[in-house]
């Protein structure tokens, strides 16, 4: 019915972080009892807003508070890990959370937080491939002998083989990647060639073709739900466009990125009508009755609670009761 991310950007112009934080907690138990089908978390670092630097801790709050809900940390930059001890993390999130926390990594695309961690931007690519063969290989407990190093992960996960992890990217290397270990692709545009590559990297490694999503870039993946969709505008525009302004100049010169906009008003993103959409109640149970889950941000741009929790009871008052 819907899912809801969560990325904590906490700028100046929103609610401190203290007040985000406990929210997203309490959006995740109420989303548990209203439908939500996927709760996700993101990761990024040194952000002047505060954005989220560390969703292994804020899932494991998320699943200490809920009992049913999956949680997928999507993505997870692992060129910036110790593989060994992000498996044993995994693992104890595995416990905590009774297998309900899943993964896609990626090497993500900000040169100053490879700064900041003091790898080379320019070996990302490398760098992922080797830590990404040794945390495949140790994530599910089994003894490894690496580097004549043995390396054998307790407590073991309860998942077996240990957590889900699969691969996201927008780029040839990253669908030959997700290929070559079998893992399940996230792309970041909806480009043919980027399935082609990865359905034939899978099968060169002996792999049948797992799942992949190639998102279209109309797509809605900022989404919010109101009775008033004028009003809604006028009161959620600003803090819309500073996710849709900070995504922009992280991506900038880049065209084939579903989910970010390049609008420079909020008069201009709504018309694009694209990627950050606030619909009506009925638009919205429309949308759902094809398939397709409302992709919330509900405190998007630091949105303070009291007025996220508003659009959030939308749904679950007047969407979902027209869902059966």
């Amino acid at each position: 019915m819907f899912s809801m991310r969560f990325d904590m950007r906490a700028p100046d112009t929103g609610a401190p972080a203290k007040e985000l934080y406990a929210a997203a907690l309490d959006m995740a138990e109420w989303g548990e009892q209203n439908g939500c089908v996927a709760a996700t978390l993101c990761e990024h670092h040194s952000s002047d807003d505060g954005y989220l630097p560390s969703p292994l801790i804020m899932a494991s709050a998320m699943a200490a508070r809920t009992k049913t809900i999956p949680i997928a940390i999507a993505i997870f930059m692992l060129p910036m890990y110790d593989p060994v001890k992000l498996a044993e993390e995994m693992a104890v999130l595995d416990i905590i959370s009774g297998g309900r926390v899943s993964y896609v990594g990626g090497i993500g695309y900000v040169p100053y937080e490879y700064e900041m961690f003091g790898v080379d931007f320019t070996k990302r690519g490398k760098i992922a491939e080797e830590k990404l063969d040794l945390l495949l290989k140790i994530k599910g407990g089994d003894e490894v002998i690496h580097e004549g190093r043995r390396i054998k992960v307790t407590p073991p996960p309860v998942s077996p083989g240990g957590p889900i992890v699969g691969w996201g990217g927008g780029s040839p290397p990253a669908a030959r990647r997700a290929g070559k270990y079998g893992l399940m692709f996230m792309a970041q545009t909806d480009d043919p060639k980027l399935g082609e590559i990865y359905e034939q990297a899978c099968r060169d490694n002996g792999h049948e073709v797992g799942f992949y999503m190639l998102p279209s870039q109309t797509a809605p993946t900022t989404t919010f739900v109101a009775e008033d969709v004028d009003a809604a505008w006028e009161e959620l525009g600003s803090y819309i466009m500073h996710d849709v302004t900070t995504y922009a100049k992280w991506n900038e010169g880049r065209d084939d990125v579903a989910s970010i906009s390049f609008a420079k008003s909020v008069e201009e993103l709504r018309a694009q009508n694209t990627s950050h959409r606030i619909m009506s109640v009925d638009q919205a149970v429309e949308y759902v009755k094809t398939g397709a889950p409302l992709s919330l941000l509900p405190l998007a741009g630091g949105l303070p609670p009291e007025i996220a929790w508003k659009y959030l009871r939308v749904i679950s008052d007047k969407v979902m009761p027209q869902l059966g």
